[in-house]
């Protein structure tokens, strides 16, 4: 390629501007080592000419077109002097050699902004990707200085260089002039450009977490004979587990450690080294590092503590050791981390501190804690789980969990992903990657108190989000392994039905309840005695054609909750002591002539407070009852049966509170005491769990072959034979999703027959999940593992689970993931009539004066303007005649209201006169109103259309990112926390399910009383509200509060906006490590 190479330097700079420090960055190369892009500066005069003569006459012809053995004096000097606008210089650098330059330069021609390019790579390091990585960098650089277009002189020959141009994403104009080729193209942001950034991107991070995940030799710096000691146990763990490269312990006293030679440094190591361990005290780790560069070490585990996690001094030296390596092509783990490693036989990898590693298995787990992690790997082994990786990243200084969720994307072996997180580096990139990882791998995920306590935000705002992003958030290890055993070994359900087989009444009960619970819906399979002529409805459970409830249209309860049916017709009571049974004919109780064959449970009509479910609210059919609460601590309000109000207990409403499991349901009520509800995965906004309807539906919905609300209770004589014959029928009925048994002898007997029965049954009827309770073990059992080759446990082995409850929640949250999975993908839409360009260039202004301020009232309202968010009209005056001229202006109706927060923020409205028809009443409200607050400052504004008060807000937030919260207005609103929320940019429907989502939501729809409000115009908000912060990233808050929506509109009253320095936004423009 070509480049100018003019005698004429008056346009060279003398004294160059400083680069811009953002410019400065490390990137991964296809190949995923480290290499530092930064901009050229007069200093690289040497490096320049030394990497020049570097270059083979190949390079140097395709480069320049015919021989160039040496820049001459007044080239460098062009080449090295820029203004980083029209002449712009960037370089690739490993440790203190150039690698790569990449340039370019305006053209003068007429029309927009168009700049040659013109790059250049070392021979050694062709192939890596490198010129992409430039043209990206260099492209970013041009479009902040308003350069639209590059042109390239491309040698016809050159086909690399035409590929890199090609496959970079962009619309090339080519044209052709004998030997040379002339590309022309546009570098506006494209979705092609970014879909071809991501994939880079995630190819080349994925081969840096896989070199260091599989070396081909280990060298343990400050090995020790001493098992006690750090660098005495890794050194231990790794020769023991059978690592499959060389090891090299490093000590600078001993010539041999453990049976192996030693060697006082690195660099004496004769063959080369891919992975350094490093257990040295904090002084020694400059020493170390500088070591492990010159021998050309390509990645760092640093077991060593004291730095990031003592204060201030310890996070700068963690920097500058994390900087200093990646300047040399090192990635690292750590500090202060427990360890990586790789049970594929093939590596045979424990670098880490754990003596004992799981089997091998199809999990991988990221841990951020390093005393945690060995806690957790011996959790993994007691459980018979099998992990494929493991790291322990401690500090996360570099490699975090984001690299692990691209490596294990695209890793064969991995089918589960574990996380246990503390913080995320990059929140944006974590929310974008969970996304797209989950839609193929199911992401598990504890996040300590530590997450939401740095960020100022409670469990729910962790809950939603990574409910967004498709992860499974549990609460503790045990649950993460609940749910990873069951994702490892058993499909995914495709529903939420669940038939509960068992032996114990008492536990199948218990199963029965977590099931509801949880929101999943309990089906009893028909059986052959079922069908008999003895045959009896089972407790809880309706036979299809069994007479409807008039009230509730649904089928009638038959028995007390306490009592099972085995497979004989016999009745068996908790303990499992025989009840004499009824008969099919029998025709009610005589105290209850309206029951249908029940003689002990008297129906439940619709809207009671049956304190089983969970249900809040008062059970007053006339509404009359206001502010009466249920002993189960739900929330007050009138129980109207139709009204759906906030505390209803309603079963069909859709009310707030209620246990109601039908469609529209607004919160699940948790047996815990938490009523807000699992996080909604489904899409429709609403934080039940269930959307279908309720345990016990409409008989018109139940299909002959099923009885629902029940247990298959075997009794507790039950033999393998009585277990297999109930599962597998369980398996095989249309009305079940998966099937949860329980297995609990009444006395010690051999279980190997049970497992075989249990295994037997999952495979002659694949593709639903089933979970057990067997003798109350926990993970998998050896009874029901299905052994691979290595004798690991495979897929088709049936998890176990110490209580009923536990199995319940664990299938309850993967079905809801596997509901979020199958999904259609929603696009992020952009609302029309947005102006970026005017919003940028106000936000740059108003920051050029002051550095980062909140904005005006008037200010806020030409921001949001930019992007069609508009503020209800005001005027703001100073006097009583002021505010009557603005009044008539805006027309009648209006509303005057003081300026000062502490008054806008009373929820007495003391502040605040509405409904002023006249020039009269607005003098008066303006004389009241200023003896009130002391302030002639007022705001006269149109009154806008009655609705609801809502409220939208966006903070950025350093933990979370971008984060939009959503709810009603109000003192007890805000009281109650009932609030949505949802990382940004938003997809159209998260839009619409963050409108959905607080559990006061059904108050925006219509109801008696009411007419439901223009939620599309919130989304449309919302969504909007999205967009500006996606594309102003020096936007740091908003509040609109209160935002009136109306049946036809959605009207902010109120706005408020702060702007800031531009974050660091690791996830937006050319690729660079955080």
């Amino acid at each position: 390629m070509t480049e100018p190479l003019l005698p004429d330097t008056s346009d060279t700079p003398a004294n160059p501007p400083a680069p811009p420090q953002h410019w400065y960055g490390d990137v991964l190369a296809a190949d995923g080592g480290v290499v530092r892009v930064r901009p050229i500066v007069p200093a690289d005069a040497d490096a320049l000419a030394a990497f020049h003569t570097g270059l083979s006459d190949r390079t140097r012809y395709l480069r320049y077109f015919g021989p160039y053995p040496q820049i001459s004096p007044k080239d460098m000097y062009r080449t090295t002097h820029v203004d980083y606008r029209d002449r712009v210089g960037l370089v690739a650098v490993l440790g203190t050699a150039i690698i790569g330059v990449a340039r370019y330069e305006l053209l003068a021609r007429q029309g927009p902004r168009a700049a040659e390019v013109a790059f250049v790579v070392a021979d050694e390091h062709q192939g890596r990707g490198l010129g992409s990585v430039l043209l990206e960098h260099l492209a970013g650089a041009a479009a902040e200085n308003e350069v639209v277009a590059f042109v390239a002189e491309v040698l016809a020959e050159n086909e690399a260089m035409i590929t890199v141009f090609r496959e970079a994403g962009y619309q090339l104009q080519r044209s052709r002039d004998g030997s040379e080729v002339h590309l022309e193209f546009a570098i506006d942001p494209t979705e092609a450009l970014r879909t071809v950034r991501d994939s880079r991107e995630a190819a080349s991070e994925a081969r840096s977490v896989g070199n260091l995940l599989a070396p081909r030799s280990v060298a343990v710096i400050g090995a020790s004979p001493e098992q006690t000691r750090v660098g005495g146990a890794v050194l231990a763990n790794l020769l023991a587990g059978g690592f499959s490269g060389p090891v090299f312990p490093v000590n600078l006293h001993r010539r041999s450690v453990r049976g192996v030679r030693a060697y006082a440094t690195v660099s004496e190591i004769p063959d080369e080294v891919d992975l350094a361990v490093v257990a040295v005290p904090p002084a020694a780790i400059g020493a170390v590092l500088d070591d492990c560069m010159a021998k050309g070490v390509k990645g760092l585990i640093v077991l060593t503590a004291g730095f990031g996690e003592t204060g201030a001094a310890g996070l700068a030296a963690e920097h500058d050791l994390v900087a200093a390596a990646r300047g040399h092509g090192m990635r690292v783990v750590g500090p202060s981390a427990l360890g990586i490693a790789n049970t594929d036989p093939a590596v045979g990898l424990n670098a880490t501190l754990a003596p004992v590693l799981p089997q091998r298995g199809r999990i991988g787990f990221f841990c951020q804690s390093g005393p945690l992690g060995a806690a957790i790997l011996g959790e993994a082994a007691a459980r018979n789980l099998g992990l494929s990786t493991f790291v322990s990243a401690g500090n996360r200084a570099d490699v975090s969990g984001n690299d692990l969720l691209q490596y294990w994307d695209t890793a064969a072996d991995t089918e589960v992903i574990l996380l246990y997180l503390e913080s995320f580096g990059n929140p944006r990139k974590f929310s974008r990657l969970a996304r797209r990882v989950a839609r193929g791998k199911p992401i598990v995920a504890v996040s300590s108190g530590r997450l939401a306590a740095g960020a100022d935000m409670d469990r729910i705002v962790v809950r939603d989000l990574f409910g967004q992003a498709g992860i499974i958030q549990v609460d503790s290890i045990s649950e993460l392994f609940d749910c990873a055993a069951l994702l490892a070994c058993q499909p995914l359900p495709k529903g939420p039905r669940v038939a509960v087989v068992g032996n114990s009444a008492a536990l199948n009960w218990l199963a029965i309840d977590a099931a509801r619970s949880e929101g999943l819906r309990v089906h009893r399979p028909v059986t052959a005695a079922d069908r008999g002529p003895g045959a009896r409805p089972t407790e809880r459970g309706v036979r299809s054609g069994q007479p409807l409830d008039p009230d509730t249209q649904s089928a009638r309860p038959q028995e007390r909750v306490e009592r099972g049916t085995d497979r004989a017709g016999r009745t068996w009571g908790l303990l499992g002591v025989r009840r004499g049974s009824r008969g099919a004919g029998n025709a009610g109780s005589p105290d209850r002539p309206d029951s249908a064959g029940s003689t002990d449970r008297p129906r439940r009509s619709t809207g009671s407070t049956d304190r089983s479910r969970g249900s809040a609210g008062s059970t007053d059919r006339t509404g009359g009852s206001a502010g009466s609460t249920d002993r189960m601590g739900g929330s007050a309000g009138p129980a109207d049966r139709s009204s759906g109000s906030v505390g209803s207990a309603d079963r069909t409403s859709g009310s707030v509170g209620s246990a109601d499991r039908s469609p529209g349901s607004a919160g699940s009520t948790d047996r815990t005491g938490d009523n807000t509800g699992p996080t909604d995965w489904a899409g429709d906004g609403t934080n039940s769990p269930d959307r279908t309807e309720g345990a016990v539906g409409p008989i018109s919905q139940m299909a002959d072959s099923a009885i629902v609300d029940g247990p298959v209770d075997l009794g507790p004589e039950a033999t393998p034979a009585d277990y297999r014959e109930a599962v597998l029928a369980a398996l095989r009925s249309d009305e079940v999703d998966a099937v949860i048994v329980v297995v609990a002898p009444p006395v010690p007997v051999p279980m190997e027959g049970f497992g075989d029965a249990l295994r037997a049954a999952a495979a002659a009827a694949p593709g639903k999940p089933v979970l057990t309770t067997f003798v109350a073990e926990s993970g998998i059992p050896r009874q029901l593992a299905v052994r691979t080759t290595a004798g690991a446990p495979a897929r088709g082995s049936i998890p176990s689970y110490p209580d009923p409850e536990r199995a319940a929640r664990a299938l309850a949250r993967v079905d809801r993931y596997a509901r979020w999975r199958d999904r259609p993908i929603s696009p992020v839409v952009r609302p029309p009539g947005i102006d970026t360009a005017a919003a940028a260039a106000l936000v740059e202004g108003w920051l050029a004066e002051s550095g980062g301020r909140w904005l005006t009232d008037e200010e806020a309202v030409r921001l949001l303007g930019c992007y069609g968010i508009d503020v209800v009209e005001f005027r703001a005056v100073r006097d009583a005649e002021q505010a009557v001229a603005a009044a008539e202006e805006l027309g009648f109706p209006v509303a005057a209201k003081a300026t000062g927060e502490l008054w806008r923020r009373r929820p007495d409205l003391i502040g605040v006169r509405l409904d002023l028809w006249g020039p009269d009443a607005v003098r008066q409200a303006y004389t009241d109103l200023v003896q009130i607050c002391g302030d002639p400052l007022l705001h006269v504004q149109k009154m806008a259309t009655k609705g609801v008060g809502c409220v939208l807000r966006v903070t950025d937030d350093p933990s979370f990112g971008s984060v939009i919260q959503f709810g009603l207005s109000g003192m007890i609103i805000d009281l109650l926390g009932d609030r949505a929320y949802r990382a940004l940019p938003l997809t159209e429907e998260e839009a619409t399910a963050l409108i959905d989502a607080p559990r006061a939501a059904p108050l925006l729809s219509d109801g008696p009383g009411r007419v439901g409000v223009d939620k599309a115009a919130l989304a449309e908000l919302a969504q909007r509200i999205s967009a500006l912060f996606d594309d102003i990233p020096q936007m740091r808050e908003l509040s609109c509060d209160p935002v009136l929506a109306a049946a036809a509109s959605a009207e902010i009253i109120y706005a408020r906006a702060r702007i800031g320095p531009e974050p660091s936004r690791f996830d937006t423009g050319p690729r660079r490590l955080a």
